[in-house]
């Protein structure tokens, strides 16, 4: 029966989304899997009575169809917030999409041919490379540096082979928490333009920056229409709203809204009426503070008990905002392996391998951790026998420990 299914849909079983969504989803299980939100935080209350306001106002008519692009008047509130964050933008450059993920699949749709050649960041999001695969794209990786993107290994790449889209994540990048340099941003804007090259900035993390300055996004910073941004409700509101947007100019935003009536016509209206009515009765602003004070607290929580007991030869960086943080092991230590050998059987600890991270599967020894999700004493009771268990893996044989 194999033989019946496209070759996308059994290279997306490979793609690691329903594996991170499972494992998470074990209630005896300490999970840096998956990129959940802290679900003690969603504004349950303000959501529901937003809810019950846009079931009962009776003036938008909400069972029925509407614009493609979404309810205008939360594009028009997202385009105010986007404008005051630094990126000039109107309602009509909006359209509101079934989270950030079905922007991404969309965006690809519009540009990504068979064979085409797409930059993306080594490591990148695993979810993306879901969405990419199914257009049969040809990858070229480009490692990332402690500020962004190897911008040298970029223009190689641009320089060598014909390329149609850059992938981006500049701000907490998932699954490193790195920030691209506002440096590394203007190079990246100028080599695209140069190889005419068309960006995808996916920023779901920028508003949950803990420490440090908030750099210009890409787009705003774009003098070329070049940049089609992407941005999500949920990391900020909650993901069950299944509510993210694509914002650019007039060409992608009305090939995007041609493409989303062939995927589901549009995002369902009630949603979208009710965060708007979120927005209007709420400070989302007070609400992105104790986002940010309580990741913040998680986030120092797990990387002082990793700095404190990971064995030699392990290390994991501390990023100013998001969701997560990199662990990165010795070369021959497979976090895979070890990952379903020793840690999720046996210290019911699950995270995402780096093989999963890149096109090429080639990277073996680190692992993305998410630090939102959990409780404080989960994330510190789970570092800890994560740290024991790669210290015991170490000193392991090789044949047991995951290590090659």
């Amino acid at each position: 029966m194999t033989k019946l299914f496209a070759e996308r849909t059994i290279k997306a079983g490979e793609a690691g989304i329903a594996d991170a969504f499972a494992a998470s989803n074990d209630a005896n299980l300490i999970s840096f899997a998956g990129g959940f939100p802290d679900a003690a935080l969603f504004p349950n209350a303000a959501m529901g009575a937003a809810f019950q306001h846009a079931f009962t106002d009776g003036s938008q008519n909400i069972l029925q169809y509407h614009d493609n692009r979404g309810y205008l008047k939360l594009r028009e509130q997202l385009a105010a917030r986007l404008t005051d964050d630094g990126t000039p933008t109107q309602a009509d450059d909006i359209i509101l999409t079934q989270g950030a993920q079905q922007a991404i699949d969309l965006v690809a749709r519009m540009l990504i041919n068979p064979g085409d050649g797409l930059v993306v960041e080594a490591p990148t999001y695993f979810g993306a490379l879901g969405a990419f695969d199914n257009y049969g794209p040809t990858y070229y990786e480009v490692p990332m540096q402690s500020d962004g993107m190897d911008m040298h290994a970029l223009q190689k790449v641009l320089m060598a082979h014909p390329v149609k889209m850059i992938y981006t994540i500049p701000d907490f990048q998932n699954p490193t928490g790195i920030v691209m340099s506002l440096k590394k941003r203007q190079e990246l804007l100028r080599l695209a333009k140069q190889y005419d090259v068309v960006i995808l900035e996916d920023s779901p993390y920028r508003w949950l920056r803990f420490t440090g300055e908030q750099l210009p996004t890409l787009q705003s910073l774009d003098t070329d229409d070049r940049v089609i941004s992407l941005g999500s409700f949920s990391k900020i509101l909650a993901p069950g709203l299944r509510l993210g947007w694509a914002s650019g100019g007039k060409r992608w935003i009305d090939a995007i809204a041609n493409l989303k009536n062939g995927a589901d016509l549009e995002s369902p209206f009630m949603t979208m009426v009710a965060v708007s009515d979120y927005l209007a009765e709420n400070s989302l602003d007070d609400h992105l503070v104790q986002l940010r004070r309580t990741y913040q607290m998680k986030k120092d929580a797990m990387v002082n008990v990793l700095r404190c007991n990971l064995p030699a030869g392990f290390k994991v960086n501390d990023p100013q905002g998001g969701f997560f943080v990199w662990l990165t092991g010795p070369a021959d230590v497979d976090m895979g392996q070890l990952l379903k050998d020793e840690v999720l059987p046996h210290e019911n600890i699950a995270y995402i391998p780096s093989r999963n991270l890149y096109p090429s599967k080639s990277v073996v020894n680190a692992a993305r951790l998410n630090f939102t999700g959990e409780d404080v004493a989960a994330i510190q009771t789970g570092a800890a026998r994560l740290s024991a268990a790669l210290a015991q893996a170490v000193v392991q044989p090789a044949t047991a420990a995951g290590l090659s």
